[in-house]
């Protein structure tokens, strides 16, 4: 136990809304803590984001004591209690599973040692060694503001470690995302996954093939729209769980280390991860676009040579079947795949810019997130699109009449016409 006067936190450090949970849970006969993120976010002088609490209330008690939750989940039976935008997720205290007497507790296992369901309440020390890390183990009380620390979660803040709690290849396996996670919380804080949490990540990276392709979607957002985009990446990659997020391309970036493809990815998530920093917009569809691009070139050409196809139908093909087979891993709303799409299907078009079409194409939707995309392609080494990316750049900085200039003079070589040498005239016979 950490005592106010130790840690220095302050209530109004942290969401007001979060605490009025906390006194209504109190109020109702109930324990409540804040709990893992907001606690080590303030500990690290950073600005919390998202309040979580944990009480000894079942979903069904803390249900009843407020109009504004709804229940969620199945694997984890969790309380979201609504305040206009702001969302506090209240979770009861998980016990362990070893046959819990309280019938109405489901407690459910794979062959793998994964948690199909987790519906299992216990103590608050109980609590703490199911929680994944011990810099996320750390609980404020609003009855006496001290912080509780049952994982040594404040030596390891101070040690800038990631370690989970109990045995790691245990651990990972009752949830395989909890190695994206450790990805994620290490570039995150600026810290490093402790040796002994490390060890099992690339034995046990093919775990993730188990987990529900909604549910990686969800982890991808996290890992690639959080401004750490490209660290992310790379650690991924390092330990291999990058194979069961993205297989193809996985395979390509192994056949061909440190090529063209590898150096287009790098600087899509730079660019992503300076935009967002830049507090611009982002959208996964160009993401995903960019993640998919090369598995789509590569099917292309195969669908090509076996169907017979021209290029521009492989390629629509194609694109059909790369969508459908990364949807077996991640589940890609239908929003992000249609934009997606249209990036694609935009590269194809940027070279026809006769008559109407060039004023047409600027006016599409993704016109600008396909324009990017051709950028980042010619700077990561497509040098044969050069001077067509050089002319829209040219052509998308002038008024409408410099642009109608520009596609008048289409194929038309540069520099002043050369000028016709004039006709010398015969003069006329007399006429006799």
């Amino acid at each position: 136990m950490i005592s106010r006067g130790e840690h220095g936190i302050s209530r109004k450090q942290f969401s007001p809304n979060a605490i009025k949970v906390l006194y209504r849970l109190k109020d109702g006969g109930f324990d409540a803590y804040l709990v893992g993120g907001c606690i080590r976010d303030v500990l690290l002088g950073q600005q919390p984001k998202d309040f979580d609490v944990v009480t000894n209330a079942t979903p069904e008690q803390v249900k009843k004591l407020f109009r504004n939750c709804r229940l969620i989940g199945r694997r984890f039976r969790l309380a979201h209690i609504v305040f206009g935008r702001e969302i506090i997720e209240v979770a009861t205290m998980r016990g362990h599973h070893e046959a819990p007497e309280d019938k109405n507790q489901i407690s459910q296992s794979s062959e793998q040692g994964q948690l199909l369901r987790d519906n299992v309440f216990g103590s608050i020390e109980e609590d703490a060694e199911r929680r994944d890390f011990s810099i996320n183990a750390l609980y404020y009380s609003i009855n006496d503001f001290c912080i509780y620390d049952y994982a040594n979660g404040l030596a390891a803040i101070k040690a800038k470690q990631i370690e989970l709690i109990g045995d790691p290849e245990t651990r990972y396996r009752e949830d395989p995302v909890r190695m994206l996670r450790a990805v994620r919380f290490a570039t995150k804080l600026d810290m490093k996954i402790a040796p002994n949490s490390e060890k099992p990540m690339t034995a046990l990276a093919s775990l993730l093939d188990n987990i529900p392709p909604a549910r990686l979607f969800e982890e991808i957002l996290k890992l690639f729209l959080n401004g750490k985009a490209q660290a992310n990446y790379l650690m991924l990659r390092k330990y291999g769980l990058f194979n069961s997020l993205f297989p193809e391309l996985n395979r390509i970036l192994d056949n061909n280390p440190g090529g063209l493809e590898a150096t287009f990815i790098e600087n899509m998530f730079k660019n992503t991860d300076d935009r967002i920093n830049a507090d611009k917009k982002v959208t996964p569809a160009y993401v995903f676009a960019a993640l998919l691009w090369f598995p789509l070139l590569e099917r292309t050409k195969t669908v090509q040579n076996e169907e017979q196809l021209s290029e521009y139908d492989a390629f629509s093909q194609a694109i059909n079947s790369v969508l459908s087979d990364n949807a077996q891993h991640i589940a890609v709303p239908k929003r992000f795949t249609l934009g997606a799409r249209d990036i694609w299907h935009i590269q194809h078009r940027l070279d026809k810019r006769a008559g109407q079409r060039a004023y047409r194409l600027t006016q599409q939707p993704r016109f600008k997130a396909a324009y990017d995309f051709l950028l980042m392609r010619v700077e990561a080494g497509e040098t044969q699109h050069s001077e067509l990316a050089q002319w829209w750049t040219q052509y998308l900085s002038l008024d409408i009449n410099g642009q109608k200039e520009m596609v008048r003079t289409l194929g038309q070589p540069a520099g002043p016409k050369p000028r016709r040498r004039a006709r010398r005239r015969t003069p006329k016979k007399p006429t006799e």
